[in-house]
């Protein structure tokens, strides 16, 4: 099932995308769950999909879809950095023993087909495709090998990133939280449809040049261990996402740099998700 977040006469709703558009199930359903942060929290998935099956028809075209993040107000957003070997040796790094974190906020979020905004004090905007996942269930110290029944869904992300202001100290926050500069989606892939994340491809694109390309196997830290590496210092909530780090090709180490620019177009794609895709633009 592929859960959305959209925009339906100006306001916010939430449903699941079929063969031609999307189901408004945030208009049958909103009173007990009014986004999908609270679908997913309160276990709401069953109602979802059964009232999807009843509808004849999408209330919304595909091509009309105004999508949103799909979970716009997580109560964390833990990305994680040098998660793939090639990204690692490509920014001159060794290998960590821990996981490297860093955050984000919800602000910094924009759905499929929305702008990802270039700011006005930087030129230096690069793309990071990666693989995201969405917690269904509250814990804390889990298991590796219980993590997987703690993911809600899958989804892609493009971890949008401001490479001067991330290097003015050895701290990432400033450079990863420029309102705007983060794209989410196009939807949550339920987890019962993906039961092995380790064998995803991520491949990204900026004006249609392939520029990343990687399998999940590769990366450093796996999901299980993420998430039960998180779990350990902070207590893991429905809607939670952790983004699970880009390989290598970014565009600050080649030559010439390659930075993202208005009017430009970058994708993501990840098979068994679908495809990312935000235009680039200039901050107003």
């Amino acid at each position: 099932m592929k859960l959305v977040s959209f925009l339906r006469n100006s306001k916010p709703t939430w449903g699941v995308a079929v063969e031609g558009g999307v189901v408004d199930c945030g208009a049958k359903l909103g009173k007990k769950y009014p986004d999908l942060k609270a679908v997913i929290a309160n276990r709401g998935l069953a109602d979802a999909k059964k009232y999807a099956a009843s509808k004849k028809k999408p209330d919304v075209p595909a091509a009309k879809v105004k999508y949103l993040p799909p979970i716009g107000n997580p109560d964390k957003i833990i990305c994680i950095g040098l998660n793939y070997k090639s990204h690692v040796a490509e920014t001159g790094r060794s290998d960590a023993q821990y996981p490297t974190i860093f955050t984000r906020f919800a602000n910094t979020q924009v759905g499929h087909g929305q702008p990802m905004i270039r700011p006005k004090n930087s030129e230096k905007y690069d793309y990071e495709g990666e693989v995201a996942v969405v917690i269904g269930r509250k814990g804390r110290h889990i298991a590796k090998a219980d993590a997987l029944k703690f993911i809600a869904g899958y989804s892609c992300y493009n971890d949008g990133s401001i490479r001067d202001w991330q290097r003015h100290t050895t701290q990432f926050t400033p450079g990863k939280n420029f309102v705007g500069t983060g794209g989410f989606g196009p939807w949550i892939v339920t987890a019962d449809e993906i039961k092995d994340p380790s064998k995803m491809t991520l491949i990204t694109r900026l004006n249609g040049q392939e520029l990343q390309r990687a399998t999940t196997d590769l990366l450093i830290f796996d999901i299980p261990t993420l998430i039960s590496y998180c779990s350990e210092w902070t207590e893991l909530v429905p809607g939670d996402v952790i983004v699970t780090g880009t390989p290598g090709g970014v565009g600050f180490v080649r030559n010439p740099p390659i930075f993202m620019k208005p009017g430009d177009t970058c994708e993501v794609e990840v098979d068994r998700i679908g495809t990312l895709v935000n235009p680039i633009a200039a901050e107003k």
